[in-house]
């Protein structure tokens, strides 16, 4: 079994915390230390298609495996009233990033006193074909859910992905919290990337990218 990471782990493959290890597309990546982790700063830049902002991690292809990072996502200083701090990972990212498929959160959610927003907290896409306002409005609430956030706090996810099914686990949470079990790229394989949304300020540490024996 190979390992991949960066942040504070040992690792197989790669070690240290470097913004040189990512490939960005529509964001601007760099070095840092927030709330006293080594992380990468990430943030959008451009007009980059919605779903396709996203730091490719080097030497990352995976079909069948575990992903593990701790995230922190909040509303940039000049973003827009409807940023959420939307801030995940891709997989099965494809060599031109022109498709891969997306777990992210919206930590602003996660403790709104709407119930309604509560619900979209967390939510898988797919690029090209099932962005998040198709999923609402054709299957709502099949690929969205509840998990409890807070923004520019460092919450720790993991995503499980074998064959066309895919779990997200948060926090250390034995149960996960999204399950897909009908991924849109199918049984792929493909790169994975740090993902953020329009007006997020976010920050990745300690990424494990763990294929499958």
């Amino acid at each position: 079994m190979k390992l991949l990471a960066f942040g504070c782990l040992v690792a197989v493959m790669a070690t240290g915390q470097s913004a040189d290890r990512l490939q960005p597309r529509g964001v601007h990546t760099e070095s840092a230390t927030y709330r006293g982790k080594s992380a990468v700063h990430v943030t959008p830049v451009g007009e980059t298609p919605n779903g396709q902002a996203i730091a490719v991690v080097s030497e990352s292809a995976l079909a069948d495996g575990v992903i593990e990072a701790d995230v922190a996502g909040a509303p940039s200083a000049n973003a827009g009233e409807g940023a959420r701090g939307f801030i995940g990972i891709a997989f099965h990212v494809s060599e031109n990033a022109d498709k891969l498929e997306t777990f992210y959160l919206r930590p602003t959610n996660g403790r709104a006193p709407d119930q309604l927003r509560r619900n979209h907290s967390a939510q898988y896409i797919s690029v090209p074909g099932w962005p998040w306002e198709r999923t609402r409005a054709e299957t709502p609430g099949l690929y969205e859910s509840y998990v409890d956030l807070e923004p520019g706090v460092w919450t720790h996810v993991k995503i499980a992905v074998a064959g066309t099914k895919a779990q997200l686990y948060v926090n250390g949470a034995e149960q996960p919290c999204l399950i897909v079990n009908d991924l849109k790229l199918g049984a792929a394989k493909g790169a994975v990337a740090l993902w953020v949304g329009p007006g997020t300020d976010g920050y990745f540490a300690n990424l494990k990218v763990i294929p499958a024996k």
